[in-house]
């Protein structure tokens, strides 16, 4: 309804903008074909006004007559290919009726006396068609540069619902990965420690339903994808026991920073899958979040080593892609997702640009 709406405003634009330029451009050409004419006999101008004021009405209606025709037959709507000589004649048929009925207006006005002869017809003809070429080269134009700023608004129209759809896959890839982690979880625990599975499956409830709500959203608050990684560690910290060790510490102020859902939720599943679950002794996972240098930086870091070999790796870097796409979806080329590992720790860090989050 709204997008109805806003299409007959436009459309009303359009057409007031038109009747503005057709007023304003036929009287233009009849205050400088007076101003012209006057100056031969000063004591006619207001008779030669009179006629001109006739010939700007007469040009109107005939254009607007062709305006429509160009229209409804499609001639200018780049479907098929242009009928220049149809167009051509056309002109010169409204080139000639105008001359006859600017002649008809000094016919019965006469401010120059009876004309004695037709010698200004082909003169005036000669005008009058190359005025109404120039008002078709102008319409042509002004449908041309309309019909190209469409196709750029359908082609960012349709590109906006590819990247919608391509995010919304991309979401739709990360949490059956995270919670077929997560059941397999619940699985080690149900015989060993039933009352700590309970507790894992109600902190996986409340994982479940921010997963949910966040495939409807573009984006969330760091904050409320923090909520959901604490309740990710408190889970595999019934699993894994002393051997997961886990510190937050975000810097104040980045609490409501936008990020794609999930997306540090991510990080912290590698490092959990291949930093404690991969090491008999366990590990410690670090994740910060701080400014520096225009940048927003929010790093998962783990101990162990990168595995260069097998599906872990090949496993990890479909992860990190992922999140990867799906930030660029949301921040174009300004954000960037790297992983290295260096003096026995892997460190994943999402870097942002330090901006409003309307610009993100």
């Amino acid at each position: 309804m709204n997008a109805t709406r806003t299409s007959l405003q436009h459309l009303s634009m359009q057409n007031r903008k038109y009747w503005i330029y057709q007023v304003a451009g036929w009287g233009a050409i009849a205050v400088v074909f007076t101003l012209s004419f006057g100056s031969i006999m000063p004591s006619g101008y207001a008779a030669i006004g009179v006629i001109y004021t006739w010939g700007a009405f007469t040009g109107i209606l005939l254009s607007h007559w062709w305006r429509l025709t160009l229209k409804n037959r499609g001639w200018l709507a780049g479907i098929r290919r242009v009928p220049w000589i149809r167009i051509g004649l056309i002109i010169l048929v409204l080139g000639t009726v105008q001359a006859m009925l600017l002649g008809l207006g000094f016919w019965v006005v006469r401010p120059l006396g009876m004309a004695k002869n037709l010698d200004w017809v082909p003169s005036a003809i000669i005008g009058w068609v190359t005025i109404f070429a120039v008002w078709t080269a102008l319409y042509s134009y002004v449908i041309s540069i309309r019909r190209a700023r469409q196709f750029e608004a359908e082609a960012l129209r349709l590109e906006i619902y590819a990247k919608d759809a391509e995010l919304r896959a991309l979401q739709a890839q990360v949490n059956p990965h995270f919670f077929f982690n997560s059941l397999n979880s619940v699985r080690a625990l149900i015989f060993e420690n039933p009352n700590a599975a309970a507790q894992m499956i109600d902190q996986l409830a409340g994982i479940m339903r921010y997963a949910l709500q966040s495939n409807e959203k573009t984006t969330v608050t760091l904050a409320r994808e923090m909520e959901a990684v604490n309740a990710y560690l408190a889970i595999e910290k019934i699993r894994f026991e002393d051997r997961l060790t886990a510190s937050i510490n975000i810097e104040q102020g980045l609490s409501e920073i936008l990020i794609p859902p999930m997306t540090v939720q991510t990080l912290v599943e590698n490092a959990v899958k291949y930093g404690v679950e991969k090491n008999r002794a366990g590990s410690e996972i670090h994740i910060t979040g701080t400014r520096h240098a225009g940048n927003i930086n929010i790093e998962v870091a783990n101990q162990g080593e990168i595995d260069q070999t097998g599906n872990t790796q090949v496993s990890t870097q479909l992860g990190l892609e992922n999140a990867r796409k799906r930030l660029a979806m949301i921040t174009g080329a300004k954000s960037e997702l790297t992983l290295t590992s260096r003096n026995g720790w892997v460190r994943a860090v999402i870097t942002l640009p330090d901006t409003p989050n309307e610009a993100i």
